[in-house]
């Protein structure tokens, strides 16, 4: 799904923005010192602690640059468009295999399985979209495997 815009929730956009402001102002004078005290040592050409502050200063270039990217693509949505009904932002309550399960439905961007914030790309949470209260959920996963739910609680 490459041709279409990220999608984010308000908190994600504001975590997003935390995190770039963090490695902008923060990170960055960081490392940038980390650099300058290991030139001090002498020839970078064989400086471990030069190489390792590099890379660091390229993966947090990457990052910085990545959450620009969402940032300026980014739909920002609101959760609980339809009251009652499962969306973006929603946090949904499931009885699966006996045992209930609570998930925050998210963009790609925001999700995080073990905090149970899964992506509206998801199996399970394109699934859930649309849904309300009530209504039996049958997912096919990427291996093949059957999951069946039904939804308990849809809060905004």
């Amino acid at each position: 799904m490459a041709d279409q815009s990220p999608v984010l929730t308000e908190e994600g956009k504001r975590k997003l923005e935390e995190e770039l402001h963090y490695l902008e102002n923060e990170k960055r004078a960081e490392i940038g010192e980390r650099i300058k005290v290991a030139r001090e040592f002498g020839d970078i050409s064989e400086n471990s602690e030069y190489d390792d502050a590099k890379n660091e200063q390229g993966l947090m270039e990457a990052r910085i640059a990545e959450i620009n990217s969402i940032l300026s693509d980014a739909t920002i949505v609101a959760g609980g468009a339809r009251k009652g009904y499962v969306s973006i932002g929603s946090t949904v309550t499931v009885e699966m295999n006996g045992s209930e399960r609570v998930f925050s439905i998210v963009g790609a961007a925001e999700a995080d399985v073990r905090k149970n914030k899964i992506s509206n790309e998801s199996p399970v949470g394109s699934a859930l979209l649309g849904g309300k209260k009530g209504d039996h959920i049958t997912v096919t996963g990427p291996t093949g495997r059957v999951s069946e739910m039904t939804i308990v609680k849809v809060e905004a």
